[in-house]
């Protein structure tokens, strides 16, 4: 027979902390500090600084049909905006810039979404971007001449050549790494076809969508201006890439870098005010993206 020893329990006591130290107000970052921790005005620094280099550069050079300085540069693009020439050709290029994307974004999405509802779709899909993504659409040009002739529909053709695949490509992939227990919620709440697309796959994997967005955009941008440029050596007539075509012909080069500025401007405005702010107000704003 075994017997257990009774223990008694320790007394009780309380200890006392020591005091908290007083409270001291936070210190406010000196202004330099707080200034660089601004995105745009280092942002804007680094284009000051290029602009700089850019200056010193053409006066190294020293010869303006070569290399006109960012001073000159600077006032053909005023004259352009003043005279509103480059405002027109930029008004064109645009136009016919977002018929192609939006047209190249529908025919996208709508082949995502039969790709990861289909057996079928998807092997579609992965035949038609592995044959016509590696094609530059710029090459498709001539033949889009033979069809449409020349005028806004065989640019709007090799526009949706440039966004379809690529968007495409990242959706898909955005589409195929959503977890599969979110899958099976979407399921278990009955959800099929485009409503477990649209309520399910898009929002978790709208980071990769937007990032083929962006990229299909760039594309877009870069073919749009190139094909003015064969378009405008074939009608005379366009938008940006014409006046930079009709500039460089006539040896206006501080023109020409005028007209490269506005394609420049117009993309980082779109990236800074259009994609960024999707961006913000979705997928950071949802912990998604840091």
């Amino acid at each position: 027979m075994s017997v257990i020893a009774f223990v008694p329990p320790r007394a009780e006591f309380v200890r006392e902390l020591p005091p908290l130290p007083a409270h001291t107000r936070a210190h406010r970052l000196p202004l330099a500090q707080r200034l660089w921790q601004a995105a745009a005005l280092r942002r804007g620094l680094m284009l000051a600084l290029l602009a700089g280099l850019w200056e010193l550069g053409a006066r190294w050079a020293d010869n303006d049909l070569l290399l006109p300085g960012f001073g000159q540069t600077a006032l053909a693009f005023a004259q352009g905006l003043r005279s509103g020439e480059l405002l027109q050709r930029a008004g064109i290029s645009l136009a016919l810039l977002l018929q192609g994307y939006a047209l190249g974004v529908a025919l996208s999405l709508a082949l995502t979404a039969l790709a990861v509802s289909t057996r079928l779709g998807r092997d579609l899909l992965a035949t038609l971007t592995a044959m016509f993504n590696p094609l530059p659409a710029i090459a498709l040009l001539p033949l889009a001449l033979l069809w449409f002739g020349l005028g806004a529909k065989s640019l709007i053709f090799v526009l949706v050549h440039a966004v379809l695949w690529p968007l495409a490509l990242n959706t898909l992939a955005g589409f195929q790494s959503v977890p599969e227990t979110l899958r099976m919620a979407g399921r278990n709440y009955g959800l099929r076809g485009l409503r477990f697309v649209w309520q399910i796959l898009v929002p978790s994997a709208l980071p990769s969508v937007l990032s083929g967005l962006r990229i299909a955009w760039a594309f877009a941008w870069r073919t749009l201006v190139a094909a003015e440029l064969f378009f405008g050596a074939s009608s005379g007539g366009g938008g940006l890439g014409w006046y930079i075509f009709q500039n460089r012909n006539e040896l206006l080069t501080d023109r020409v870098f005028a007209g490269l500025a506005m394609v420049i401007l117009i993309g980082l405005l779109v990236e800074t005010v259009v994609f960024n702010t999707v961006e913000r107000l979705t997928v950071r704003r949802w912990g998604m993206l840091r």
